[in-house]
């Protein structure tokens, strides 16, 4: 059994519960998604300063479950807080879902823009584009409009707004994929994703694809089996 631990910064169970059901829904088999939920911070992170301390409460929830296990890790807030951090006390691949869902958005050489609810974290967000290499290939951010926690908490209504900000995104931008930015988003990028006619990236099943892909560099490389693949 490969066991992956799923780190969510925001500090919601219900939140985590949501991420660790879309993560081992694209798992293959023999692959179980555990989930861990940061204690400190607000249950959704919207600004920079919130974003910047919920690195160090990555870093303890890592530190709390390291006991244990663990084949892989993913960080699931967008803007990847504590990835660094993780990476250099974990002896396993890191992933995080802005890292992943950016490389994933952007494979050909595609155009991709991001539609989110943060006004905020705009900045973090190019920034981690930038980190990347992939500056060249964003095309910038949409945005829905209200307080971001009240549009999250109406599924119907957010879904809309971000379809709204998903269609800016292709029609004023030139996107060629468009990635929903934001864990907590997380299953409203898995609703909008049937409905246009570019891909629509959901971070964190993202996420668990390049995670799962790492991992199965690392078996080929040591000779160890790849985990069976899920049955139809």
């Amino acid at each position: 059994m490969t066991h992956i631990l799923l780190i969510n910064p925001n500090a919601s169970s219900a939140t985590t519960e949501m991420m660790v059901n879309i993560a081992n829904a694209e798992a293959p088999a023999g692959c179980c998604v555990t989930g861990r939920t940061a204690v400190g911070g607000p249950q959704m992170i919207v600004n920079e300063r919130e974003l910047e301390a919920a690195a160090v409460e990555v870093l303890k929830v890592w530190h709390e479950a390291a006991s244990a296990h663990w084949d892989g890790v993913i960080v699931s807030a967008f803007g990847d807080p504590g990835i660094d951090l993780v990476r250099a006390n974990a002896r396993v691949p890191v992933v995080g879902i802005a890292e992943a869902s950016m490389r994933e958005a952007s494979q050909g050489q595609r155009r991709f823009g991001i539609a989110t609810v943060t006004p905020d974290l705009v900045a973090p967000i190019e920034q981690r584009a930038r980190v990347l290499g992939l500056l060249g290939l964003y095309t910038g951010i949409r945005l829905t409009q209200g307080d971001p926690r009240e549009l999250a908490a109406d599924p119907q209504a957010l879904e809309e707004a971000l379809a709204r900000a998903v269609q800016r995104c292709i029609d004023e931008d030139g996107a060629q994929a468009v990635i929903i930015g934001g864990g907590p988003l997380g299953q409203a990028a898995l609703a909008l994703a049937p409905r246009f006619g570019v891909p629509v990236i959901a971070p964190i099943s993202a996420a668990m694809r390049q995670l799962c892909g790492q991992l199965d560099i690392a078996r080929t490389a040591s000779g160890a089996p790849p985990p069976r693949t899920a049955q139809a």
